[in-house]
């Protein structure tokens, strides 16, 4: 690894899975890697690195390092990706099947390049493992867009459908202005939206949505819901603490939350907070399934 490169290479036979990746947007599998690639014919060597199996790919991705460097990368993979696409599908190599692995062509810059290849099963759905969204007028805040991508990327379109349904019950802390309750609205479920300022917009007239002004860590409500989410500004220790009593005592069946990471000591504060969690949840017989990510659109926090 080399510092603000955006990228890790893992030498070795490491048997790595990405749910569990916190960090890391994408995984693909090294198969080659080439230097000091020809300004005026990067094709030909590109071609020739490439993989003899698997025979065919589902597709094809050009991807760059997710900082300001990789950034200004982008209009050069745009001229250089309909090349390559052409050559595959001619050659028969590149089809249409979301099963197949995909190709990966990884650019430092524009002299070097990591070929590799990703499982579906086993890596981002997204080029360069970003959840392109837009952002609909009617969002009370750009919050929403932290939730949605969380739930495409914790939630199969298939668990999507049976666990947040029509009908659904939920409880949103800290929900002011109310992108977030806004979000399950949209999705047909009964919010109740606690903060104690006020929610904006869409938010404050939605049918499906009550607000209660109450502290996101006194409330507690009188009946069960099915879904906790959290999005308040506060250590991550004590949001977890909290995500826990809302689960050991039978409040939420489910939880989403984000954990506010400090500038310094980020790595430790996350381990901290998600032993403290799993140790309450172990401590009394609760059987869970927990992932975290930190999504494109979080800054200095993990979902």
């Amino acid at each position: 690894a080399a510092p603000h490169s955006g990228f890790v290479v893992v030498r070795g036979k490491p048997r790595l899975q990405f749910a569990q990746l916190v960090f890391a947007r994408q995984l693909t599998r090294l198969q080659a890697s080439l230097h000091n690639l020809p300004q005026r014919d990067r094709l030909t060597p590109l071609l020739a690195a490439l993989p003899g199996l698997p025979e065919r790919f589902g597709a094809l991705w050009l991807e760059v390092p997710d900082t300001n460097d990789g950034k200004s990368l982008s209009a050069f993979t745009r001229r250089l990706a309909p090349l390559l696409h052409e050559r595959l599908l001619t050659t028969g190599r590149l089809v249409q099947d979301d099963a197949l692995p995909r190709l990966h062509l990884f650019f430092p810059d524009k002299t070097r390049a990591l070929v590799g290849i990703s499982d579906p099963e086993n890596s981002a759905p997204w080029e360069m493992g970003i959840a392109r969204q837009k952002m609909p007028q009617q969002a009370p805040s750009r919050s929403y867009l932290k939730l949605t991508e969380a739930i495409n990327t914790f939630l199969s379109p298939r668990e999507q459908k049976t666990l947040l349904h029509h009908g659904m019950t939920a409880v949103d802390l800290g929900a002011a202005p109310g992108g977030w309750s806004w979000a399950l609205a949209q999705r047909g479920l009964k919010i109740i939206a606690v903060d104690n300022g006020p929610l904006k917009g869409a938010a404050a007239q939605h049918p499906a949505i009550r607000h209660i002004r109450q502290d996101g860590f006194r409330y507690r409500p009188p009946r069960p819901v099915d879904w906790l989410v959290c999005d308040m500004v506060e250590q991550p220790g004590r949001i977890a603490d909290l995500v826990a009593d809302w689960i050991i005592h039978g409040k939420a069946r489910r939880a989403l939350f984000n954990l506010k990471l400090p500038m310094k000591k980020r790595l430790l504060a996350l381990n901290e907070a998600l032993s403290r969690l799993r140790t309450a949840l172990d401590g009394a017989g609760i059987r869970y399934r927990m992932r975290a990510r930190q999504l494109y659109h979080d800054r200095e926090e993990v979902t």
